[in-house]
């Protein structure tokens, strides 16, 4: 087995090698892929060493998989590239997700549409993820009408520029005296703006969180109504999400629901302090949900918080499962 990470120096490459690590994903032969800059670097894996090497040379040795997270340009580019030499892309970027001819995976939700005949397959945004890993077995049962979403997302979801920009503006840097990701300081504010606006007044972050919800869940009846938000934290990005649901539901059975799905945990007894936050989040791989109350203002509505570590399953874990679909189905 051949084994391709393309992007291995990022946030999601360093964590996609992480945990193909921790998960024993069978790989025979490693193959970190980067950018000019990096090639001839090494990369550490299963206790040995690997050079980095451009794309053409990993092309040219032919994996049977390659992971990518290296951006949506470079994915149109290399991706196909990858594929024509009957290597599997599981891309992690935006490129790919809304293409018709692509599938678009959580695995616990929806690994049933992958076939043998995918070489490029979508990872999705990181939100979506989180956000319909415990929404998916709810609507399997009591059919979700709505949704209306906020994020307080990490700056990690904007990679290590941001998360330089933090540290600095924490450490007391003056504002315009060192290099800014963000438009505003990024410490002690929020900033509600994720990736362009598009005419709608909606972001692109928002957009994606509609249409991939309508892709995985294969419902495009579903209303949803997304705001996402930057907040100052290193890790695990957090969601508001309030649902309308068709048929009528008790707090016991949703809970009973959730502690079946498989990646979803239950932190919900707000007496105790027991609830879903970020900081505890980090480095592993479920999605956290509670504080769980009904919504009194519908007739069948659920308000909850959730909680994930977006650089794992968010991104790296999921794409890794995606992997091991593929390989349980006979297809690495």
């Amino acid at each position: 087995m051949k084994v391709a990470v393309v992007g291995v120096t990022g946030l999601v490459g360093t964590r996609m090698v992480e945990v193909l690590e921790e998960r024993n994903f069978p790989v025979d032969e490693f193959i970190p892929v980067a950018s000019g800059r990096s090639v001839g670097k090494m990369v550490p894996f299963k206790g040995k060493e690997y050079p980095i090497v451009p794309a053409e040379e990993a092309i040219a040795r032919k994996p049977d998989l390659a992971l990518f997270s290296a951006g949506a340009d470079i994915s149109r580019d290399l991706a196909p590239k990858f594929a024509e030499v009957g290597c599997r892309v599981v891309d992690n970027s935006s490129c790919w997700r809304m293409d018709p001819t692509k599938k678009l995976v959580v695995p616990e939700i929806n690994a049933d549409v992958l076939e043998k005949d995918d070489l490029i397959i979508a990872n999705p945004n990181c939100s979506t993820i989180q956000m319909l890993l415990p929404l998916a077995p709810l609507h399997r049962k009591y059919v979700i009408k709505r949704i209306v979403v906020s994020t307080y997302q990490s700056v990690t979801g904007s990679g290590t520029p941001a998360m330089n920009q933090m540290k600095a503006e924490r450490e007391g840097a003056v504002w315009g005296d060192y290099p800014a990701f963000y438009h505003y300081p990024i410490d002690q504010n929020i900033i509600p703006h994720i990736d362009d606006f598009l005419e709608n007044g909606y972001t692109k972050e928002e957009m994606k969180m509609v249409n991939e919800t309508h892709k995985i869940l294969g419902d495009y009846s579903i209303g949803v109504c997304p705001t996402t938000a930057r907040v100052p934290v290193l890790g695990g990005h957090s969601e508001s999400i309030n649902l309308e649901f068709e048929k009528d539901f008790t707090l016991d059975e949703v809970r009973s629901i959730w502690s079946e799905t498989e990646g979803v945990t239950v932190q919900d007894d707000p007496s105790r302090f027991v609830y879903p936050m970020p900081l505890y989040s980090l480095g592993k791989d479920d999605v956290f949900v509670g504080r769980l109350r009904r919504d009194p203002s519908v007739k069948y509505g659920l308000n909850f918080w959730c909680v994930s570590d977006n650089i794992r399953k968010g991104a790296a874990t999921n794409a890794v499962q995606i992997a091991e679909a593929l390989l349980r189905n006979g297809w690495l």
